[in-house]
């Protein structure tokens, strides 16, 4: 099963990824194994996660998510929306 994540970084920006492990995936990024872009972000939360299936719909639901405003990404940490379909 395949999840997507959102982390906050330091600066309060939104790392959007997905795995079919958090847990391990955000200790990769916070031992700077990870995405490049979080390297020197830190300290990093994981403030959303959520099963999306197998991997072809989660990448489709990241790359989806990527491309919403930081607002809208705000909304789904917040609960106050849901992922696309």
């Amino acid at each position: 099963m395949w999840h997507l994540y959102l982390i906050r970084c330091n600066d309060g920006s939104l790392y959007t990824g997905i795995t079919t492990d958090v847990q391990r995936r955000l200790t990769d990024h916070q031992n700077s194994r990870g995405a490049r872009r979080l390297r020197g972000r830190g300290p990093l939360e994981l403030v959303f996660s959520q099963q999306v299936g197998d991997r072809s719909l989660a990448q489709q639901v990241e790359w989806q998510i990527k491309r919403w405003s930081k607002t809208e990404k705000e909304r789904l940490v917040r609960g106050e929306t849901t992922l696309p379909t």
